[in-house]
């Protein structure tokens, strides 16, 4: 195994021989200033993010796979029509747009607090033990030399047109280059990511060449962000030998095993895959990994995910440099305690609460009965205001799809990004948005956490996130890096809460917008209209779904009866965790994201005890309804239910329990016994003794004993019946004290 290396800065000589360097390529920069000043256009800077690299093209997919787009299909409907929606509401917004004197636009206010919102203080942890202290560390840089970076990587930031350090930036890399663990935090798009990337390049310079192996590892909890990540750290290491490898789903196994074992020098991987290769692939581990990097470290140690991370923290090395960044930083230290941080640092280039200098935020209300609206409330917004540059995030990957639907019927260029799309196709999502090929991006959560899409305008909370924390990520993939840039959520009366922290985060700046009726009502008349067509595509798709479901099981069983030897002799795959323990980590996922946490960022419905309490009101008026037998079963499983459970609790804490609530339960499982036994739920079964048992012989001292008790038996019955025997005695006790001597 090769030890792992120790960052080791250059010797005097070296730093000679860098100076006298530096001269001669000045002497010859003098000389060439005035003809590269009059041949040199103006300059452009690299791009850091280039998407298209990293897959084939969609119709190469397509054609491969026999299927066809949503364009194509939705194209294809609007053929089939003779009145197509489409062309009706281009003549519509025509005739609109002719009379636009009658129509009002939409009318923005100050956003005014109601009377029932509170402010609730959020409980701080106490973390100041856990972490080092932070005192004199500088937030300031005046350029990347004052960092002490090495010349391929000063060329490289020049490259990418970097000139000045953030603070974040200024704050982490010294700090990193001397190995120290880090817990950073800063606002959306204050370039984080080359905040991890640079001291860890630096380091990788003075590697073991001849040793070669994965040395740093970073984790991301999307796709997507983990090919931002490459492409970034590829071109921060341009003018250098450094490797980087991506480890992600959705792409060939055996391609990236191939990857794996040319031993990189950074992985940047998605953990549920990273574990995979790491259990089933031959002459790939962690032994050497000197530096472990999570990005958006918040959501990956959320209930999704902390499993995973845990399961690849136990396999690197001890030994080894952990940074940790997100814009919303985690304040749960034992979650950190568990990652074996040592020592780490408390990097806050910004407060939690701050916002972007120049983003405005803005609400649509939907009042109770007005939520049926919702989309055309969105395509008013999407075609009368925010008509380029949009991001638009619905809540589940079918509303997604259906947005996707309306707005190309209406004849707006969209994309969509979820997870039921292919990689490829999800990369194609983002390239066309970037290149601005469409002008709408319809998208789930995927894209919400670290997507660095320059030029987004506005973003748009068709469904409103669950919590404060998800907001902030939506709302920053606008307005970075100083830039402008709008976010508008709409916002119905199950939402108070959330709008009650959105308005406690802007303030003053938060703005109320308000979509006329006679908008609304135009598209409600167009959305009904383009149902059926709607239903056409989506029936198009469901067609085409099965047929590629019977090829793909033809294909199979062809591959299984020409290669089954083959087949059958791999090794079968194997997970860290049971599929039972995986399906119970899911199930407490998702209990977890709907119920929601009780604390101070989490927010949770107005509605939500009222929809309870009439689930459980119809729940009970159905089981009245039932059959006395099926109704006496279901009482019965729901009481061995509870049983059962009280048994978990009880095997849980059983070294702390004591005897008299031992003694108490048992009595109270007894009596629940009997109670079912009386009421008919439960059958106990008679044991019949049978006739030929044999019967032990009494011994001779047991016969006296059986004499002896039924002598005196029947002494005390004749006392009892003898003289006043006649009257009934008292069956109540009499103490001891009236029989005692005067």
């Amino acid at each position: 195994m090769a030890p792992s290396f120790v960052f080791e800065p250059p010797s005097d000589e070296e730093n000679e021989l860098s100076e006298a360097e530096d001269e001669i390529d000045e002497e010859e920069e003098e000389g060439e200033v005035e003809e590269v000043e009059k041949q040199k256009p103006s300059k452009k800077s690299q791009s850091p993010w280039d998407f298209a690299a990293f897959s084939e093209s969609v119709a190469e997919e397509h054609a491969r796979r026999s299927t066809t787009s949503v364009d194509f299909k939705i194209s294809k409907v609007l053929e089939r029509q003779s009145n197509p929606a489409a062309a009706t509401a281009t003549a519509e917004e025509d005739e609109d747009s002719d009379s636009s004197e009658s129509e009002e636009p939409d009318r923005q206010e100050d956003y005014r607090p109601e009377a029932d919102e509170d402010d609730d203080s959020n409980a701080v942890v106490n973390s100041k033990s856990f972490f080092s202290s932070s005192d004199g560390t500088s937030f300031h840089a005046n350029s990347f030399l004052e960092l002490n970076l090495s010349r391929p990587l000063l060329r490289a930031c020049e490259a990418l047109g970097y000139a000045k350090p953030t603070p974040i930036q200024a704050a982490c890399i010294p700090l990193a280059l001397s190995g120290r663990d880090i817990c950073g935090s800063a606002i959306t798009g204050s370039g984080k990511t080359a905040a991890f990337a640079l001291p860890t390049l630096e380091r990788l310079l003075y590697r073991p060449k001849r040793m070669p192996a994965i040395r740093v590892l970073i984790l991301t909890p999307t796709r997507e962000l983990a090919l931002q990540v490459t492409s970034m750290i590829e071109k921060l290491a341009q003018f250098t030998d450094i490797r980087c490898c991506r480890i992600i789903g959705g792409v060939s196994v055996r391609e990236q095993e191939a990857s794996l074992r040319s031993m990189p020098d950074i992985v940047v991987a998605t953990p549920g895959r990273m574990i995979d290769h790491l259990r089933n692939s031959m002459s790939v581990d962690l032994e050497d990994l000197a530096v472990l990097i999570l990005d958006e470290a918040d959501r990956l140690l959320e209930l999704g995910f902390s499993a995973e991370i845990h399961e690849l923290v136990r396999l690197c090395s001890k030994k080894r440099q952990t940074m940790l960044f997100s814009a919303t930083m985690t304040e749960q230290v034992d979650e950190l305690v568990k990652l074996s941080l040592n020592k780490p640092l408390r990097l806050s280039a910004d407060p939690s609460s701050k916002r972007p200098a120049k983003l405005t935020e803005e609400v649509v209300r939907l009042r109770r009965m007005r939520e049926v609206n919702q989309e055309a409330v969105l395509l008013s917004l999407c075609s009368r205001t925010f008509t380029s540059k949009v991001i638009i995030f619905s809540g589940t990957k079918q509303a997604a799809h259906r947005l996707k639907i309306l707005f190309g019927l209406a004849g707006l260029k969209a994309a969509e990004l979820h997870g039921n799309l292919t990689q490829v196709q999800r990369l194609d999502a983002l390239e066309l948005f970037r290149k601005q090929g469409v002008d709408f991006l319809i998208a789930t959560d995927v894209a919400a956490r670290g997507l660095d899409i320059i030029g987004v305008e506005t973003v748009i909370n068709y469904a409103c996130p669950r919590d404060l924390t998800s907001y902030v990520h939506r709302v920053g993939r606008t307005a970075r890096a100083g830039r402008e840039g709008y976010a508008v959520t709409l916002v119905t009366d199950n939402d108070r809460s959330l709008l009650k922290a959105i308005a406690k985060r802007a303030g003053s700046k938060l703005k109320s917008r308000t979509v006329p009726e006679q908008t609304i009502a135009k598209w409600s008349r167009l959305i009904e209209k383009m149902e059926d067509q709607v239903a056409a595509v989506i029936q198009d798709e469901i067609e085409e779904r099965a047929l590629r479901k019977a090829e793909m099981e033809a294909t199979k069983a062809e591959n299984l009866i020409a290669h089954r030897d083959e087949i059958f002799s791999r090794p079968k795959r194997t997970w860290f965790v049971t599929e039972k323990e995986k399906q119970l980590t899911v199930n407490a996922a998702k209990s977890f994201s709907d119920k929601g946490k009780i604390s101070g960022n989490e927010i949770t419905s107005a509605q939500q005890a009222e929809d309870l309490k009439m689930k459980e009101k119809r729940k009970r008026e159905r089981e009245k309804n039932l059959p006395r037998k099926k109704r006496r079963k279901l009482e019965a499983a729901r009481e061995m239910l509870e049983m059962e459970s009280e048994n978990l609790e009880d095997s849980g804490d059983k070294k702390e329990m004591s005897l008299v609530d031992l003694a108490y339960r048992r009595a109270k499982a007894v009596k629940a016994k009997k109670k079912a036994v009386d009421a008919g739920k439960i059958v106990m079964k008679v044991v019949k003794k049978s006739k030929n048992s044999s019967k032990r012989t009494p011994s001779r001292t047991e016969e006296m004993k059986e004499l002896f008790e039924s002598d005196m038996t029947d002494r005390k019955q004749k006392r009892n019946f003898s003289g006043e025997g006649m009257k009934k005695s008292k069956s109540s006790f009499k103490s001891k004290s009236r029989y005692k001597r005067k």
